[in-house]
């Protein structure tokens, strides 16, 4: 009867399980602006957030965002002042198109190049979706 009243009460203290969804959440953006520059300090988290090459990621960020910037360390450098909202869009977008799958709406995916194409696969369904180019 202890071991009974024990899991009763373990069960109680359990997290309740939340939607799918809630699963899969990118970190906003923590930063500050430095001159003329805006600093992201968190890059490397968002980085490790979307399973992606750093690299990928930066290029579609400094295309969208039409400025340069670089990796300086575990933080990105943007040469200009940018609003975090206008940031937080722009990785919601590339999220969107190059890590959530478009069948099922999981983040469980890879980019896959075959030839000059490159294919979004997902871990999860098996879908497989082409991306473009950035």
């Amino acid at each position: 009867m202890e071991y009974n009243n024990l899991l009763e009460e373990a069960y109680k203290k359990l997290k309740p399980i939340e939607s799918k969804s809630d699963r899969f959440e990118i970190p906003k953006v923590e930063g500050f602006l430095e001159g003329n520059k805006t600093i992201v300090s968190n890059f490397q988290q968002i980085i490790g957030c979307l399973r992606r090459p750093q690299e990928h990621f930066l290029k579609f960020l400094l295309k969208e965002l039409a400025t340069s910037g670089a990796i300086e360390g575990d933080r990105l450098v943007l040469q200009t002042k940018i609003q975090s909202s206008r940031i937080n869009d722009k990785i919601a977008l590339y999220a969107k198109d190059f890590v959530i799958c478009k069948e099922c709406g999981k983040p469980d995916t890879e980019i896959q190049k075959q030839g000059d194409f490159s294919f979004i696969n997902c871990l999860a369904c098996g879908a497989k979706k082409s991306v473009s180019k950035i």
